[in-house]
């Protein structure tokens, strides 16, 4: 059975390497030990070992490490092989592993979802996994750190055990109770509790989403045609990302840079110029400009205050402060800039920062992915119609539907779809 095969990969960075590090699971990882080494270390623990092929001839003096199952990442039994990290030393190793029977190659994320298999860590967890292999920044590492911990699994196997109780009650009724009698299928007590729990979830639905850390904070910069949107841009990012010239009508289409601002992931976007136009390719720029500004986290407005579309989450800009004619700054303006002499563009990085902080998930936090929040959605809309009924079948089948969202959380149930594109994330030999 291919899940019961002993699996192998090389588990560390590129090669060549100071050191190499070669991990194996399943049922023949103690063979394998001693076929190569000769002899069994103590179980975890580390010790140097001579390595030979089949043949007899050394390949390596090198660490081996015995993980005598069940209590290992995987569930099942493990060993390490920590060699020189030579590429000729690695691809002997590995074609003398190939060669053996019931070995073979990992697939990419073969070891975790084994983890995931055996009850080594939750789904939840499992997707924290893949989050922190792929952080770039400081909030998405601590971030991923709460799902790996377990964050989001605890606070769904609590609300999962709170809705077993109400569930028992439920069905209790139904069993026990009397059909010429209007008997509630919960008492005061309880209906409080499951009001508690949907607010409960209902408050973690409403934290901001996961994909703002992942992705980053949208940033789209507009305004009129030549208004300094570029410039703007340009100086954020650090580089030139969009052309900057004094002919109206320049960007005529979304240009994306992402940068990260006092450790916050965001993309910027400059957009075309606002203006009627008779020219059809401007016009789908303006009209992408349009759809940029309603989809953004965060539009910073250049033109006139009183003429910006969007009304909530902006940040007025008076931009090009340097010229005779723009020295005095609207009242209503949050900063004024200019891209040529750098005037305000502190102060307009530190507002960005400020707003940006707002529209993450808060500190300690656990923040809820598209998966995440779509499955709680439906958990906390069962639980709503369940609390609206008096007939205690009806609330018992959104009782039960809610729990299996639950489960679906956690990966207890029902998530077979999704496994193959989670563990795919992962690299070979995690």
């Amino acid at each position: 059975m291919k899940a019961r095969d002993t699996i192998f990969a090389l588990s560390s960075g590129a090669l060549p390497a100071g050191i190499a590090v070669v991990r194996l699971s399943g049922p023949r990882s103690a063979d394998m030990i001693r076929e190569l080494a000769g002899t069994m270390p103590p179980p975890r623990r580390m010790k140097l070992a001579e390595l030979r092929d089949p043949d007899g001839d050394l390949l390596d003096r090198a660490f081996v490490l015995w993980l005598p199952g069940p209590g290992t990442v995987t569930g099942e039994d493990m060993a390490e092989l920590h060699l020189h990290g030579g590429r000729a030393v690695v691809a002997a190793m590995l074609a003398i592993l190939a060669a053996e029977p019931g070995l073979r190659q990992a697939e990419a994320g073969e070891f975790t979802r084994r983890a995931f298999a055996n009850g080594r860590l939750d789904l939840a967890e499992a997707e924290g996994l893949a989050d922190l292999l792929e952080a770039e920044t400081e909030a998405q590492r601590r971030q991923a750190l709460r799902l790996i911990e377990g964050g989001l699994g605890k606070l769904v196997t609590g609300w999962r055990d709170s809705l077993l109780g109400l569930a028992a009650a439920v069905e209790a009724a139904i069993e026990f109770g009397d059909d010429e009698e209007d008997v509630p299928p919960l008492s005061a007590a309880q209906q409080v509790a499951l009001a508690g729990l949907i607010d409960a979830i209902g408050v973690a639905l409403a934290q901001p989403p996961a994909e703002r850390l992942r992705d980053g904070i949208r940033i789209v910069l507009a305004g009129p045609v030549n208004c300094g949107k570029s410039s703007l841009i340009n100086i954020l990012a650090g580089r030139e990302v969009a052309i900057t010239a004094p002919v109206e009508g320049t960007t005529r289409d979304l240009i994306e840079a992402p940068v990260v601002l006092d450790g916050i992931p965001c993309v910027l976007i400059d957009a075309a110029g606002l203006r009627p136009t008779e020219d059809p390719i401007e016009q789908i720029g303006v009209a992408r400009a349009r759809t940029a500004m309603d989809n953004a986290d965060l539009v910073l407005w250049l033109g006139p205050p009183d003429q910006c579309p969007v009304s909530s989450q902006v940040l007025l800009v008076h931009a090009r402060a340097d010229l005779p004619s723009r020295k005095i700054a609207p009242p209503d303006a949050d900063v004024a800039v200019s891209a040529f002499t750098g005037e305000g563009i502190e102060k307009l990085r530190a507002l960005i920062a400020e707003r940006a902080l707002h529209l993450l998930p808060a500190e300690g936090a656990v923040a809820l992915n598209l998966r995440h929040r779509q499955t709680l959605r439906r958990a906390w809309e069962d639980l709503r119609e369940g609390s609206r009924v008096s007939d205690p079948i009806l609330l018992a089948e959104h009782l039960r539907s809610a729990r299996l969202a639950f489960d679906q959380i956690t990966g207890r149930a029902g998530v077979e779809d999704m496994l193959d594109t989670l563990f795919g994330r992962f690299c070979i030999g995690k």
